[in-house]
């Protein structure tokens, strides 16, 4: 049997509520940290905590600003909310992000935010979005991967006439740095994302919190990875932990839980506003004490 891979520690720090020098100096700092080897941005265009009307920026906009500013560390969106823009449009913005970053990109997505809370479902009829039931909306987001690795990848046009997509003449040029394309991590925990997860996915992301669940849901993914013949072990397991910055001791009990788990990819959510110093600190509070 071979020896599980090694765990591979990120942050997450939602760029909301917060001013951009500070999303930068976090960033920056992350990434003179050896430890830290992955950061992520989520995709809200409103604020989902905190001051409902206080300052929320749009993710991939500043996912790219960040991509020119950092030089090792791998970047992300946990996760797009395919609600939001058109897959061949965010296959571009996303192509767009991997060649500034050089290569650097990893490709968060998923089907978008739940009528629960509240304060995220406003963020659709206050932008003049469309709010698709949960069903489709998960029919939407398989044939988006679909799509988005075909503009990635192929190298001639195309037409694509799904249930929710329809394109004509579809190309992508340029093509991203990495080949044959980004990773593309997809989030969520319903049974029918995870099939979704099963069919594209190369991570897939579940938030921390109740492990019984979360192993749960790993054990149904398997299975359904089974049922499609693929090997369940080529998808890697990533998992958002919220950080307690008052008694850190918590966050490494969960990350303990999580690595038991079987989960090798530990997204450390920094809660706001972020102190000085806070990446470095992660790094020897919680990261060093768990590998």
């Amino acid at each position: 049997m071979s020896p599980a891979p090694r765990p591979r520690f990120g942050i997450m720090t939602a760029p909301t509520q917060v001013g951009y020098d500070d999303l930068l100096r976090v960033c920056r700092e992350a990434d003179a940290v050896p430890e830290i080897e992955h950061a992520w941005l989520f995709d809200h265009l409103m604020p989902i905590f905190g001051d409902p009307w206080g300052p929320a920026f749009e993710g991939w906009t500043l996912l790219s600003a960040l991509a020119a500013q950092t030089r090792r560390l791998r970047l992300g969106v946990m996760v797009t909310s395919n609600r939001f823009r058109p897959p061949a449009m965010l296959a571009k913005i996303a192509t767009t992000v991997d060649i500034v970053s050089g290569g650097r990109l990893d490709f968060g997505i998923g089907v978008g935010s739940r009528p629960n809370p509240p304060e995220a479902r406003r963020e659709y009829p206050a932008h003049g979005l469309p709010f698709q039931p949960p069903a489709q909306a998960v029919e939407s987001l398989a044939e988006a991967c679909a799509l988005i690795r075909r503009l990635w990848t192929e190298e001639e046009p195309f037409d694509f006439h799904g249930t929710h997509h329809h394109l004509t003449g579809a190309f992508g040029n340029p093509k991203p740095v990495q080949r044959p394309h980004p990773p593309i991590l997809v989030g969520g925990r319903s049974s029918a994302t995870l099939r979704v997860v099963a069919e594209h996915a190369d991570l897939w992301n579940i938030p921390g919190g109740d492990m019984d669940d979360v192993a749960r849901r790993s054990a149904l993914l398997d299975r359904y990875c089974a049922e499609i013949g693929r090997d369940p072990d080529s998808i890697v397991r990533s998992i958002h932990v919220p950080v307690d910055t008052v008694r850190p001791g918590v966050t490494r009990e969960a990350i303990s839980e999580a690595l038991d788990a079987g989960f090798r990819h530990i997204v450390l959510g920094l809660p706001a506003p972020h102190p000085e110093g806070v990446a470095r600190w992660a790094a020897g509070e919680l990261i060093r004490p768990s590998v």
